[in-house]
């Protein structure tokens, strides 16, 4: 019995330590660039094998802050992470709802098509997606990504899952109570899918403010950037001058770095619960 305790602890002890190492191999890079973003681009460049500054300064964030127009690109994409995320949880939630408590004619049919959105590449309603945006004149705005964005076929079908686990019984007895349809979401089917709104949200937000690709397309000015985007732009005009590009790097990571920080808990269930529904 003893031995077989021991055998245990040795076999936990290589599984954390190869885990470990696998941790440090994927948090490296990030480290190396919160490092960088202290030094100042001339000891980054004669001192290249330093990891730790020799002299710690801020001007790479200085110069972030100073030469570019970083708190409109924040802002922007402070809008529209946050926009996509509310609506996204609001038209999951009461579609989800009307999917699984209501009965009516092509119910099944209509939620198979739902469905079917979550198969097609993104890629393929890029150009689609561009030429109706161009032509409804929201080219080059924020709404041009809010708005394709505000319903997902996958939220719809995570609130269908979770809705169809809340009895019956509970809506009827609402209605006999008086309670009407929006009233009963409200104050019945909300409060019950809370794991699932905070699973929800947090893939939204992370999604929409890392989205690159649909910046790319549908912005052209400076000013209207959201930070990914911006980013290229800012390495692309200050790419001799690393210890800007890290520290923008770093304040880009930073908010969600914090979120992912304080809602740790509710992304490992999110996950969780995402792979069992």
């Amino acid at each position: 019995m003893a031995s077989n305790s021991r055998k245990y602890y040795k076999l936990y002890v290589v599984i954390a330590v190869i885990l470990m190492v696998f941790a440090l191999l994927i948090i490296a890079p990030y480290i190396w660039m919160m490092l960088t973003s202290f030094k100042s681009t001339r000891e980054v460049l004669y001192n290249p094998g330093k990891v730790m500054p020799i002299k710690w300064t801020l001007s790479g964030y200085l110069t972030v802050l100073t030469k570019s127009p970083f708190f409109s690109w924040f802002k922007n994409s402070v809008i529209v992470s946050v926009t996509v995320t509310a609506a996204v949880i609001f038209t999951s939630t009461i579609t989800g709802y009307v999917f699984s408590k209501y009965r009516f004619k092509g119910k099944n049919f209509l939620f198979w098509l739902v469905l079917s959105t979550m198969m097609v590449p993104s890629q393929i309603t890029m150009i689609p997606r561009f030429l109706i945006i161009n032509q409804v004149g929201l080219y080059n705005s924020l709404q041009a990504l809010i708005i394709p964005a505000i319903v997902s076929g996958f939220g719809i079908y995570l609130c269908r899952q979770f809705c169809d686990e809340i009895p019956d019984s509970l809506c009827e007895a609402a209605k006999l109570d008086g309670a009407g349809d929006f009233r009963i979401y409200a104050s019945i089917i909300l409060p019950q899918l809370r794991p699932c709104i905070a699973a929800l949200a947090i893939f939204t937000f992370l999604d929409i403010w890392n989205d690159y690709l649909n910046p790319l397309i549908m912005l052209s000015t400076l000013k209207s950037m959201t930070l990914p985007l911006a980013l290229t732009y800012f390495s692309d005009a200050h790419s001799t001058d690393i210890s800007a590009v890290m520290a923008a790097s770093a304040l880009i990571m930073l908010p969600v770095t914090i979120l992912l920080l304080c809602f740790q808990k509710q992304f490992i269930k999110g996950v969780a619960i995402s792979g069992m529904k």
